[in-house]
């Protein structure tokens, strides 16, 4: 597997080794141990999630408090623009993203951390979307940005029309860095 680091230097894009022909291709797709030489980390993970979404559908900016949520997570059909955001007060990037594409056909897939928040938005007619958490949902503790906040200035690829939400996501709330880097809260 190949790791490559993103702007936020511990979130990581993972590269598989895929093995292809005529046939069709094989891949490993996790291995613990692999998972954790190659990005230093020791988490275990304790949930797997499949959504399916729409093309033009945004879920996030969701992010769990008091319990954070890593999550590997990788798309099986269609493609994805998918962000983290780093709400970590202490580190260096606070209130920094970084966004790339996951599709079907490269097999990448995301390490985002516990710790910032992750959303994506669908490219393709549908996307299968899986994703491997090191923590379990508790929705009492979870909690959603605003996917078009201006402090962050994600820079989706809308074309031309705005993204589906749900009612949730719809009610995602704006960040405010009082004092630079070292506070975040929230206006409704």
């Amino acid at each position: 597997m190949n790791v490559i680091p993103t702007s936020i230097p511990d979130v990581l894009i993972i590269e598989p080794r895929v093995f292809g022909d005529s046939r069709g291709f094989f891949f490993e797709s996790f291995n613990q141990r692999d998972f954790n030489a190659a990005t230093g980390t020791d988490f275990s993970f304790v949930q797997d999630n499949h959504s399916r979404s729409a093309k033009g559908v945004l879920r996030g900016l969701h992010y769990q408090l008091g319990q954070p949520q890593g999550k590997l997570v990788r798309v099986v059909r269609g493609a994805v623009f998918d962000v983290a955001v780093d709400i970590r007060p202490a580190s260096p990037t606070f209130g920094k993203w970084s966004g790339l594409e996951l599709n079907e056909h490269d097999h990448r897939q995301l390490w985002v951390p516990p710790g910032l928040a992750h959303g994506f938005l669908v490219l393709s007619d549908s996307a299968d979307f899986l994703y491997k958490t090191t923590d379990y949902y508790a929705p009492e503790l979870e909690r959603c940005i605003a996917w078009n906040d201006p402090a962050l200035a994600i820079n989706w690829p809308l074309s031309g029309s705005l993204p589906q939400l749900s009612g949730k996501d719809q009610a995602g709330e704006y960040v405010v860095f009082d004092g630079g880097v070292d506070k975040l809260s929230f206006i409704g």
